[in-house]
């Protein structure tokens, strides 16, 4: 891992990042994509030969990291010599605790035709700022791409943001499995209240699929 600085710009850190002005003094949940609307972005990008935003879109997603630990990662976090990995971990910077995330072959594909294509090296940032190379894309950035991607594909920006995209796979994987212990490891969470609330889950639903979960766990014979 890079012994420099791994935080960036303070604007860019987990606990001051850009928030728009209207969500400073209240929650403002914003939503997951759909799995139509992850592939209407992959194939408009795809098509427009976007290759950065490509690779940002699919990591973004599969990862699940929030944007400032995203923006954080350098090629040697996640591949090495030219292979991307099928899991990685990093610290994440809000918590300062690891958590590990898996990259898909979709994905792996992705960056790794854009790593080629921008020539990147073991320590270089993934997503390197086109203003200042040796800088990372910073988080208003980021937004400002996250933007783009849902207009272009005729959905409403102010309903999507960055943390949009870190919902997404754990929303898809919540919906399928009704498995909060697994998306709050998947997401690096420290409280199960807060996979709640983050995925928007009722409490009531919540707590009978906690008391059955640890039911299951605890049944004779297992």
């Amino acid at each position: 891992m890079d012994g420099g600085n791994r935080h960036g710009p303070a604007s860019d850190r987990c606990g001051a990042q850009y928030v728009p002005s209207n969500c400073r003094s209240s929650p403002c949940q914003k939503a997951p994509l759909k799995l139509k609307d992850i592939w209407a972005i992959r194939i408009h990008l795809q098509l427009r030969h976007r290759t950065r935003d490509l690779a940002l879109s699919n990591l973004g997603i599969d990862s699940k990291l929030r944007g400032c630990d995203l923006l954080q990662l350098r090629v040697q976090d996640i591949a090495c010599a030219g292979r991307v990995a099928a899991r990685a971990s990093i610290v994440q910077q809000k918590t300062r605790l690891p958590t590990q995330f898996e990259i898909t072959e979709l994905t792996r594909v992705s960056v790794a035709a854009w790593l080629e294509e921008a020539q990147l090296q073991a320590r270089d940032y993934v997503f390197p700022s086109r203003n200042a190379y040796a800088h990372h894309l910073s988080t208003r950035q980021y937004a400002r791409i996250v933007d783009s991607w849902v207009e272009e594909i005729g959905l409403d920006p102010a309903a999507y943001r960055t943390h949009t995209m870190r919902r997404t796979k754990a929303s898809l994987i919540y919906r399928r499995t009704k498995n909060l212990r697994a998306v709050q490891l998947l997401l690096g969470h420290t409280k199960l209240e807060s996979t709640v609330r983050y995925l928007g889950v009722e409490v009531d639903d919540a707590l009978e699929i906690s008391e059955l979960t640890e039911a299951l766990r605890h049944r004779p014979g297992r």
